[in-house]
């Protein structure tokens, strides 16, 4: 099955272009908290918890890289679907993403948390800079894309994003109530 474009259909309506905005800002100010707070609280922890193995193989470190890697596949994942192309990240896609996470791990992964952080911070504003200059009734416009009948849309695609961190906050969190 070919991957083309379907053809937009934008629709006039005040209403219908203020729902679409109005539901970008609210998945925009999600994804910006969730951050903060995945910030916020790898921020508190030792440099020995750092390295310290929590989350099957991973550390700390090996977590944010895995989001750093996310973000970045994720803004290249929007241009994607953008010109009716599948993300190549899908030609990856095993259980659980175990192939495709490794290889984030072992590309974003710095030994410097600051260096870290600070790739982190910049990934995520780079993702949101990209989602704001989309019209908003595009994020869950049909562009034909599909993988294994299921239809990849930006929101989508986003709200996938959202989840990952919000399960990986929770996770965070679990480690840091145990270290205390």
């Amino acid at each position: 099955m070919k991957n083309t474009p379907v053809a937009a259909k934008k629709s006039k309506r005040p209403s219908t272009v203020i729902k679409a905005q109005l539901k970008r800002d609210e998945l925009v100010a999600d994804l910006i908290e969730t951050r903060r707070k995945i910030i916020d609280i790898t921020s508190s922890f030792s440099p020995t918890e750092h390295d310290q193995v929590f989350l099957g193989i991973w550390s700390i470190k090996d977590l944010l890289a895995h989001l750093i890697g996310w973000l970045e596949a994720n803004r290249k994942a929007v241009k994607a679907i953008r010109a009716g192309k599948l993300p190549e990240f899908y030609a990856y896609k095993d259980r659980d993403w175990q192939t495709y996470n490794a290889r984030l791990v072992s590309k974003y992964k710095r030994e410097s948390m600051v260096e870290l952080l600070s790739a982190m911070q910049a990934s995520h504003q780079k993702l949101i800079d990209s989602i704001q200059i989309i019209p908003a009734e595009e994020l869950e416009q049909d562009y034909g894309v599909r993988f294994k009948g299921y239809k990849v849309t930006i929101a989508r695609l986003l709200q996938a994003e959202l989840k990952d961190e919000k399960v990986h906050y929770a996770q965070i969190e679990m480690f840091r109530n145990k270290a205390k």
